[in-house]
């Protein structure tokens, strides 16, 4: 059962329209890894941001080994990581939501443990979903983004982040669709994004970028590895160039010192480098209610001129 949400409540805009982004993602530190400099460039361009967390992260181990033990109980754990969030939504610039579910951690073994009671894995659609559709009515987005059906890798959260998205991309229009009194109006946003972080493409360009430097690439066992090679490579529509904001994707993920090593995987590659050969992020349009023409370099290709007329819903 989802908990009452905290932090700012989204309140509708006076005057002329602004355009808004909602970003739903699965635990605190995924919108610092995935779309992040996206969401920082967006906000600094005068875009309203908004990130949905749907958990609180609080089944997360302590991935940081210069962090110390931090908290053994949830609670602990849970506190941490909104003292995280709240860091890093200000690293980027944007604003943040919890929808207030539980982590269902990652259960490993053979055979494979159930998730635990309550977490947000094996909440039913139409209750996970239902905060989230509130969400977008109350906040009106244009576009919105989260991971593809897979999750972008199969973490039961991740799955379930895209269910609940999904559904609330769809629902949210429908005034006959989780009515509640008192709610707001319904609300369509206009595009769809699946964001694509993690592809074997950028991997492979990151790799042979840091082998043909003469560095020690990061990369080498998961390119080489059977795993990576059954990932499948799903269509790229869109390519929003966001180099100039690595530092405060940087910023944002150094926030989360519970689970981010400043020595560790994600500063592996000299940002020079990675401008130069990876200067953008990368995402699927999943679904558009307006005309846009494919490829694209801006989330809101499509958008921008029906807001400039007043016109910024499908509803």
């Amino acid at each position: 059962m989802a908990e009452p949400t905290a932090g700012p409540t989204p309140v509708r805009e006076q005057g002329p329209e602004r355009l808004r982004l909602l970003a739903v993602h699965a635990h605190p530190d995924d919108e610092s890894s995935k779309g992040a400099a996206t969401t920082a460039r967006y906000a600094a361009e005068g875009v309203d941001v908004l990130v949905a967390t749907c958990t609180g992260g609080e089944r997360g181990d302590i991935l940081n080994p210069s962090f110390g033990q931090g908290p053994q109980d949830v609670e602990g754990m849970r506190a941490l990581r909104r003292e995280e969030m709240a860091a890093a939504a200000r690293a980027l610039g944007v604003r943040q939501q919890w929808i207030g579910f539980v982590d269902s951690g990652l259960p490993e073994g053979d055979p494979l443990p159930p998730l635990p009671e309550g977490s947000f894995g094996l909440v039913p659609l139409e209750e996970a979903a239902a905060p989230l559709v509130e969400l977008v009515r109350e906040f009106r987005p244009h576009v919105v983004t989260t991971y593809d059906p897979s999750g972008g890798y199969p973490h039961p959260d991740h799955v379930m982040c895209h269910r609940v998205a999904y559904e609330a991309f769809h629902a949210a229009g429908d005034p006959e669709r989780y009515r509640r009194d008192g709610g707001a109006a319904p609300w369509s946003p206009l595009k769809l994004y699946y964001n694509h972080d993690f592809s074997m493409n950028r991997i492979r360009t990151l790799h042979e970028a840091m082998q043909g430097a003469g560095l020690e690439s990061p990369f080498g066992d998961w390119v080489e590895s059977r795993s990576a090679r059954e990932i499948p490579e799903r269509e790229v529509t869109t390519r929003v160039e966001v180099a100039r904001y690595y530092p405060q994707r940087d910023a944002a993920l150094v926030a989360h010192a519970s689970q981010i090593d400043p020595e560790g995987f994600f500063f592996a590659i000299p940002r020079d480098l990675e401008a130069q050969v990876w200067p953008f992020e990368e995402y699927e349009l999943a679904e558009s209610r307006v005309p846009t023409e494919l490829p694209e370099d801006d989330l809101f290709a499509g958008v921008r001129e029906l807001v400039a007329t007043g016109s910024g819903s499908a509803a």
